[in-house]
């Protein structure tokens, strides 16, 4: 299993009338999660698009418990418990100041070779820097 942690402020244009994060913005937190936790492995979407592998989201799953407001500091748990073949999921957990878990998701993405649009295995590049937190 791996999983990593980043913060993210929650901003104004980012929420409704309430002061509440608008709940269409959890997405782009999971995207600034799951980009901060591959960058943490020396990966970047940048680095495989340019090798010729995209990953993109093929299914979302989220459920709010308490909403995020405005300007409040959230972390981002993410966390991978399997190693990635031909798909890759990531679990998160969103937490606001005071550490109480305010929304759990989940998404499902998959390798896809861009030069034939088809999915595939996991760069060996990749599965080479996530192997080591599954051994």
């Amino acid at each position: 299993m791996f999983e990593h942690s980043t913060k993210l402020r929650v901003r104004y244009g980012e929420t409704d009338q309430m002061g509440y994060m608008y709940y269409g913005n959890y997405a782009s937190f999971y995207e600034v999660g799951r980009v901060e936790m591959l960058r943490s492995l020396g990966l970047t979407y940048a680095g495989m698009e340019e090798s010729g592998t995209m990953m993109p989201v093929v299914e979302l799953n989220c459920r709010y418990l308490k909403p995020a407001l405005y300007d409040e500091e959230i972390t981002i748990r993410v966390i991978m418990e399997e190693m990635p073949r031909i798909r890759i999921h990531f679990k998160y957990e969103l937490y606001n100041e005071k550490q109480e878990l305010i929304n759990t998701g989940e998404t499902l993405l998959v390798f896809v070779n861009m030069q034939t649009n088809r999915p595939c295995i996991a760069p060996r590049y990749f599965l080479d820097k996530v192997k080591p937190f599954f051994e």
